[in-house]
């Protein structure tokens, strides 16, 4: 995956995460990973799979292409 397109997706699900007033705590929960991992990932620093990324777009009630744009 691209930098700039790992960029775009961790303001995405930043600014998603915020709208919805959860915590980057809670949303490691909902995913079912560590808190670092949603810190980083927000940070544009790890690479995600397809299945994380269907899983946040199910949790944000938006079709996955949408985390990318």
């Amino acid at each position: 995956m691209s930098q700039e397109i790992r960029n775009k997706l961790a303001q995405n699900i930043e600014k998603l995460r915020i709208n919805k007033k959860i915590s980057r705590e809670e949303l490691s929960l909902i995913l079912g990973v560590d808190n670092s991992y949603i810190s980083k990932l927000e940070k544009g620093r790890i690479n995600i799979t397809i299945d994380k990324i269907e899983q946040l777009a199910n949790f944000f009630e938006l079709d996955a292409y949408l985390l990318l744009k």
